[in-house]
């Protein structure tokens, strides 16, 4: 077998130095011969020949590496390596066994990453096999089998030597029936970290757990006191559920000494959860029924943080370089992100009773530019966290800086790792998957610790932010080992923000352009920045008319905080649908307030009511509204005395108020009227209601009967003139003729005895005394007219007037008078 090559970072182990040189003469023994042209021995060509064929055919078998234990042992401790072996070739595996293969100590981080890189066998720089009774024979592996292994080794037996990563190899070794001889037909890397007593200056290593979902409420909410909350769908409480993915990191980083990061709205969200609550189901909802798992998960993660160092992100975890790259230019923007990080604090608080730290901001992957950090620090952060693979080192140091860097402003980027930050994406449902991530995570960290053994590092990391419950297994695993090791110690996220800077350490921020292409693809457009600003101008002029606003602005605000989430990347129409949904829902609720529509009217006569209806379906009441009536035509119809009337509108909650506008027609015809709610502000509110008055003053059928009625009464005084006049005329000439010529002597005349008058009498006289007869009369006449007067008291009976004379030219009224009084209001007039 050929030595290991001596790359840098490398060192191989003093007892396996005699092996390898010896390897290293075998192997360059056909490499002299080719360059002396001396011919090559039978045993030579095979040694070449089975090199190749180890070199070709390693990949014959797959070796499963899925538990190494323990993850970094000591002295006295026995490593044990589990897994399994799939024959992948066509032909049975025979003479076959498993076998460890300790490699040189690897002492840079770059050789790491260049070991975890390399596939199938190498000979020259894998190991030799450790041998002896630690391997387990197999005799014979058929085409497609799999089998089972399982090699304990007590430490001593590896040989390792000082202080170091080593690279710890699985191979399986047999031969086939097209190639009988023993080469390695599969091997399966890892690496042991190894330092079995404590170091004198350990690394501060800060480890971020997060709790953060996705958007699971919805704008909408019951019309109740309580405003039942509406759930998307029922994904969070699978989420909580006992083995769900929440339930998981809650679970698992209980028993870990790491700093929390919160999204509040998570934590919002599982509270609405406790009471009652309904799913989206279609066009319909259902109501929940998993308050139970909620109150147990709530339950669970107040007492695991109670003591612990709590980070709150803004509420639902805004999209930091969405904003800075796409929704800077739009107005409000900003607006939504200090909003959302104003209620953090007191959303977690409330929640699980903990006060956490809302002074960190965090980029999706720790990518950075000038503007990304602009935007983060305008919400009130201080401190970004980065990540190393965008604030990349630009000089010559050999070893990972502290975490904590000034860059100016008084603002603090804290970096995080790349290559501990993602250890663990991927697939870590497969155990050779977790074991492989456990390893390289603590071989990092091993390696980190021993670039500058006697300089104290903070150094922080990062994960993704919604890690699998897989993820999060192999993490836990990872930092359980990591800090019951002997090299590093657990620090908060603040602390390591306060740590000594590195002079050497870069400060300077990557410019617009350095930002990842895949992470630009990703972000929000501006499209969805445009419609949370068009739904907040609607919600500002929906909010002033309220009477009861939190019902309102509190859940449309955080639902606007959604719509920015993070969470949202790579899922563009999904997002956009969310937040036409809110917007949508804003308009329906606004358009409860409503006037209602009306038909075409039609005005008889100068002046009369017009009734507008001002409908109110929202369960409390609205005021401050204005309600404007206008003709667009007041040469013909006036509102009021002017082209528009306005009233102050206050309407309880279910509940309509009609208002009546006083109008005066000046001439006949169409004009087209609009009733408009408006703010006290001016802005206008809600649709337009156009309706039409047709105007007419006076109709032909009202002049008609009132020309008739005119002349029916000209011709009736006239008749009655001209009868009086002739009645009169008549009485005139029967006077002339009754009354006799006047006695030449008075003497002659006598004096009718009262006793003698009587129907006799009268008669007896009545030729040859008429002008007695005739004052008799007038005599009678005038008593009788004064006993009249007089009743049997000798009171007056007489009506005042009575006894004026009547004149023929005074007609008798045929018809009442008329009312001056004006017409009440809402009053139709016709006339």
């Amino acid at each position: 077998m050929a030595e290991a090559a001596d790359f840098q970072g490398t060192s191989p182990s003093p007892a396996h130095r005699w092996l390898r040189r010896a390897g290293a003469l075998l192997a360059g023994a056909p490499l002299l011969a080719g360059v002396l042209q001396l011919p090559v021995s039978p045993a030579a060509h095979a040694a070449q020949t089975a090199a190749a064929a180890a070199a070709g055919g390693s990949r014959t078998v797959d070796v499963s590496l899925d538990s190494l234990t323990p993850s970094a042992p000591t002295d006295g401790d026995t490593v044990t390596v589990s897994g399994s072996i799939t024959n992948k070739g066509k032909q049975t595996v025979t003479d076959a066994h498993v076998g460890l293969r300790v490699g040189p100590s690897l002492t840079e981080r770059g050789a790491i990453d260049d070991a975890a890189e390399r596939t199938g066998f190498q000979p020259g720089l894998d190991p030799l096999e450790i041998g002896g009774k630690y391997v387990q024979k197999f005799a014979q592996l058929p085409a497609g089998a799999s089998q089972p292994f399982s090699i304990s080794v007590p430490v001593k037996e590896l040989d390792l030597g000082s202080d170091g990563v080593y690279q710890l190899g699985v191979s399986l070794s047999g031969q086939t029936s097209a190639e009988p001889w023993e080469h390695v037909l599969g091997i399966e890397r890892t690496f042991l970290p190894w330092q079995p007593e404590s170091v004198d200056t350990k690394t501060k290593t800060t480890y971020l757990w997060p709790l953060i979902s996705t958007v699971h409420l919805s704008a909408q909410t019951g019309s109740d006191a309580r405003q039942t909350p509406v759930f998307q769908n029922d994904g969070l409480a699978k989420e909580i559920a006992p083995g769900g993915r929440l339930d998981r990191l809650l679970s698992l980083g209980g028993d870990l000494d790491v700093t929390w990061v919160l999204d509040p709205d998570l934590l919002a969200s599982v509270d609405a959860m406790t009471g009652t609550y309904r799913v989206q189901d279609g066009d319909t909802t259902t109501a929940g029924k998993n308050q139970a798992v909620a109150k147990e998960w709530l339950d669970k993660l107040e007492k695991t943080v109670a003591g612990k160092e709590v980070v709150a992100l803004p509420f639902a975890d805004p999209d930091l370089a969405s904003l800075a790259h796409q929704g800077k230019g739009i107005p409000g923007s900003l607006n939504h992100l200090k909003d959302a990080t104003n209620v953090a604090s007191d959303t977690v608080d409330t929640i699980v009773h903990v006060k956490p730290e809302t002074d960190f901001a965090w980029p999706v992957n720790g990518a950075v530019d000038p503007s990304i950090v602009q935007v983060a620090t305008s919400a009130g952060a201080d401190k970004v966290i980065a990540r190393s693979d965008s604030l990349r080192e630009t000089g010559d140091l050999t070893y990972t800086p502290s975490a904590a860097r000034p860059i100016g402003g008084g603002t603090t980027a804290v970096v995080s790792d790349y290559r501990l930050s993602t250890e663990f994406q991927g697939d870590m449902t497969k155990a050779e998957n977790s074991t492989q991530a456990v390893q390289e995570f603590l071989a990092q960290s091993l390696a980190l610790n021993l670039q500058e053994p006697n300089d104290q590092r903070s150094i922080v990391v990062a994960p993704q932010r919604t890690p699998t419950a897989g993820q999060a297994q192999a993490m836990a695993t990872a930092v359980k080992a990591l800090q019951s090791g002997n090299w590093s110690d657990s620090q908060g996220l603040s602390a390591a923000a306060k740590a000594k800077p590195d002079p050497d350490a870069t400060t300077r921020i990557p410019s617009r352009n350095s930002y990842p292409e895949a992470l630009s693809k990703q972000e929000l457009p501006p499209k969805a920045f445009q419609t949370i600003h068009d739904t907040q101008a609607d919600l500002d002029k929906f909010e002033v008319v309220l009477t009861d606003k939190s019902r309102v602005v509190t859940p449309f605000g955080r639902a606007m905080d959604r719509g920015m989430s993070t969470s949202w990347r790579g899922r563009h129409d999904q997002g956009q649908a969310f937040r036409e949904g809110v917007k949508s829902y804003l308009k329906d609720l606004t358009g409860l307030v409503r006037l209602i529509d009306k038909s075409d009217a039609k005005l008889s006569g100068r002046s009369a009511t017009i009734p507008v209806t001002v409908q109110n379906n929202l369960v409390q009441g609205v005021h401050h509204l204005v309600l404007r009536l206008t003709s667009k035509h007041p040469t013909r119809l006036k509102i009021g005395n002017d082209a528009y009337t306005e009233r102050q509108i206050q309407v309880a909650g279910e509940h309509s108020q009609s208002v009546k506008f006083t109008t005066s027609a000046k001439a006949n015809g169409p004009v087209e009227v609009v009733a408009q709610l408006y703010t006290e502000d001016g802005q206008t509110y809600g649709s337009p209601v156009p309706f039409e008055v047709k105007v007419t003053e006076i109709t032909p059928t009202v002049m008609l009967v009132i020309g008739g009625g005119v002349l029916l009464l000209v011709l009736a005084g006239f008749r009655m003139y001209t009868q009086r006049k002739r009645a009169a005329a008549r009485q005139a000439e029967e006077e002339q003729g009754n009354t006799p010529d006047a006695p030449d002597n008075p003497d002659t005349a006598h004096t009718v005895d009262p006793a003698d008058a009587g129907p006799a009498g009268e008669a007896g006289t009545e030729a040859g005394n008429g002008v007695n007869k005739a004052a008799a009369g007038t005599v009678d006449t005038v008593e009788n007219a004064e006993r009249s007067k007089d009743g049997p008291d000798g009171e007056s009976t007489a009506r005042p007037g009575a006894d004026a004379p009547e004149q023929p030219s005074d007609p008798a009224p045929d018809t009442a008078p008329e009312s001056t009084d004006p017409s009440g209001t809402g009053e139709r007039v016709d006339r």
